[in-house]
């Protein structure tokens, strides 16, 4: 009766769904990801934009797929810093832990940056600062109200973003048709123009487009925060990686049709801007470059979610200090003190650091971070099954255990080598 009861565990509390993930997904990576990079795909890759954008998504697909079976194994805090730890030793862990963290850490920061300068060209009279000290304000204050909170924002920025790309994409259709029937709606030209295809251009390309889909391994960091999250995470990771390959596919194929000739942009890193006034004049110019911000919004604030549990993952195995990263809120059971380590880290960087370099940070990490995944993935699954597993009674298969992860893992080493020195 008298007995001593043992003191309870800090732990996060599971309450998000499928559809949570997948739309925390999205937002992370943001419905408007090729619109950054659709001048610069169409220039290198000859017109062959959409191309490198499938090209990209079955490769990232590959490593969706080592990032899903790993969460089912470990469904944990920490994603990539965790499966590596265990799958190979803890040294090699932190390593991949630290820069995944410099991954998640440079998303928000990326995000203000890219926010704060467009809405310093909307309204000059307010300093470059005001803007980055609002912008991390808003993001921090948005995830100190808990995951509950940040999923229900998620999903009112999702369907801000959803309204102007439908518009877009009904516009598009609208303007083509128009001008041209259905040839100039239906064609297989921005997949493959005999006169300008060239594969080491689309390879290129590929690179470049890959960039689109970074985040969809944020994700996983969430593990300890979802229902039955031994089936949900892996599913989550990839139909988000597919999703946005669609999304994606559609909306630089339109705009490819809409403006095929990619050497005429006036600016390549803001093509896609051109299409849409095209299409939709001024104002949908206007709304797209609004919709930029709240994608920039909703990719930071997701971003810091992210880095703040992958720190938590970290304190709570004392590779950070335990006492500071690896404490839950009592009230919201969440990573408070690491939310606002990362809020003022994202305030500081977007002073400190060029937009040009956050991005080549950014690919450094998650690249690094993909290539551990895979390899844990192919070490787990093909060299050292476990019969009590995720996945009990299946037997080893050298296309799904070995060729599959061996494919991500070669595509993102590419990619690693190739970032500047």
């Amino acid at each position: 009766m008298n007995s001593p009861v043992a003191p309870s565990v800090p732990h996060s509390r599971r309450v998000l769904n499928l559809w949570d993930l997948i739309i925390y997904g999205i937002v992370l990576i943001q419905p408007i990801a090729p619109v950054g990079v659709f001048g610069l795909a169409s220039k290198i890759s000859r017109g062959h934009a959409v191309t490198t954008i499938l090209v990209a998504m079955v490769a990232m697909t590959c490593t969706a797929l080592s990032y899903g079976r790993m969460a089912a194994l470990y469904p944990a805090a920490g994603s990539a810093y965790t499966y590596v730890g265990r799958t190979f030793n803890s040294q090699i862990g932190i390593l991949v832990g630290w820069a995944m963290f410099l991954d998640y850490l440079i998303i928000p920061i990326i995000n203000t940056i890219y926010a704060a300068l467009t809405l310093q060209r909307l309204v000059p009279q307010i300093p470059y600062a005001v803007w980055v000290a609002a912008l991390t304000c808003i993001m921090t204050l948005l995830n100190l109200r808990g995951v509950s909170s940040m999923a229900h924002t998620n999903k009112w920025l999702l369907a801000m973003m959803t309204v102007v790309i439908g518009a877009f994409v009904v516009m598009a259709i609208r303007y083509l048709f128009s001008a041209q029937g259905w040839g100039g709606l239906l064609s297989v030209t921005p997949f493959y123009n005999p006169q300008t295809f060239d594969a080491r251009a689309i390879m290129t390309g590929t690179s470049l487009a890959a960039l689109t889909y970074i985040g969809f391994d944020g994700v996983t960091t969430l593990a300890e925060e979802v229902e039955r999250p031994r089936r949900t995470v892996p599913l989550a990771t990839v139909l988000v990686c597919l999703l946005t390959g669609v999304f994606s596919a559609v909306e630089v194929y339109l705009g490819q049709r809409v403006w095929p000739d990619y050497n005429s942009f006036p600016n390549l890193e803001t093509a896609f801007m051109d299409v849409t006034r095209r299409v939709g004049g001024d104002l949908l110019f206007q709304a797209m470059g609004l919709i930029v911000i709240v994608a920039c919004l909703g990719s930071g604030l997701t971003g810091q979610a992210g880095a703040a549990r992958l720190m938590y993952g970290m304190g709570r195995d004392d590779v950070l200090p335990k006492r500071i990263f690896g404490r839950l809120d009592p009230k919201r059971n969440h990573p408070s003190w690491n939310i606002w380590i990362i809020g003022i880290c994202s305030f500081a960087g977007s002073l400190l650091v060029s937009y040009e370099r956050t991005a080549e940070l950014l690919n450094f990490g998650a690249f690094l971070a993909f290539m551990g995944v895979n390899l844990s993935a192919i070490r787990t699954f093909y060299f050292r099954p476990k019969p009590g597993g995720p996945e009990p009674g299946r037997k080893v298969s050298f296309l799904a255990d070995a060729a599959v992860p061996a494919l991500g893992f070669l595509f993102c080493l590419v990619l690693w080598l190739n970032l500047p020195a």
